[in-house]
């Protein structure tokens, strides 16, 4: 039998969870040096000028987090996979690669990589489709709904939902063609560091993914941490011990 959708909207959740009302900071403006924790399961959005510098930490080790960047003022420019991948000619960022929204414009820089550098750029964001397709019956968090409701809690609204930079999700291409889902290379303490390079709006959502293990071998999801550094300001990588 076919199921029955409501006509689409992008911005819609059709679930939620704290991330539609909980907020880093009044306005997702991040106060310098401080770190802040991103619950498990949910997301929260971040704005970011230019020129500063923005931590994602995986505290835990295990934790993929998907990673939007929207250009402040207009959502309808959003960091975006397909324009990154023919630009970096390569399938994933390294240290000191641009990344380009969809129109070719450079929104952030990945600056600095203490994990072994695998993340993806291939797989969109989980939602309740994906997760009805392996099986689960009823409402599961989802990695789309928390990129709408992070956004609508600073007031904003997606036009669409583009594909994320999947931060240290371990999905590699083998053999064949096939794709496998495998538990993050990275280890405790991990951080990536993205400098902005025009003025932005960052979502990260913990995925929430219980059914496979790219969050761990234990398949639980964990929080991430972030943290905002001035514009010039020295940066201290922390490891967790």
């Amino acid at each position: 039998m076919d199921i029955a959708y409501p006509p689409f909207d992008a911005a819609r959740p059709d679930g939620e969870n704290p991330s539609a009302h909980e907020t880093l900071a009044p306005d997702g403006r991040l106060s310098p040096e401080k770190t802040y924790t991103i619950p498990a399961r949910q997301g929260r959005a971040i704005r970011v000028q230019k020129g500063e510098l923005l931590s994602v930490i995986n505290r835990d080790g295990s934790q993929i987090g998907d990673f939007w960047a929207f250009v402040e003022g207009d959502c309808n420019e959003y960091l975006s996979m397909e324009h990154l991948r023919p630009t970096l000619r390569c399938i994933s960022p390294h240290p000191g690669d641009a990344l380009v929204t969809n129109r070719r414009r450079p929104i952030l820089t990945l600056v600095e990589d203490t994990s072994p550098g695998v993340h993806d750029t291939l797989v969109a964001s989980c939602d309740i489709h994906r997760y009805a397709q392996l099986g689960h019956q009823g409402y599961h968090d989802n990695c789309t709904d928390n990129l709408r409701m992070a956004l609508a809690a600073i007031g904003l609204r997606p036009s669409s939902v583009p594909c994320p930079l999947n931060l240290w999700m371990n999905t590699p291409v083998v053999e064949g063609g096939a794709m496998e889902w495998r538990a993050p290379v990275s280890a405790a303490g991990d951080h990536v560091l993205f400098r902005a390079e025009m003025d932005a709006v960052v979502v990260i959502s913990c995925c929430p993914m219980d059914l496979l293990p790219i969050n761990g071998e234990d398949a639980q999801p964990r929080a991430l941490e972030v943290m905002l550094h001035r514009i010039g300001g020295s940066i201290t990588p922390r490891k967790t011990v």
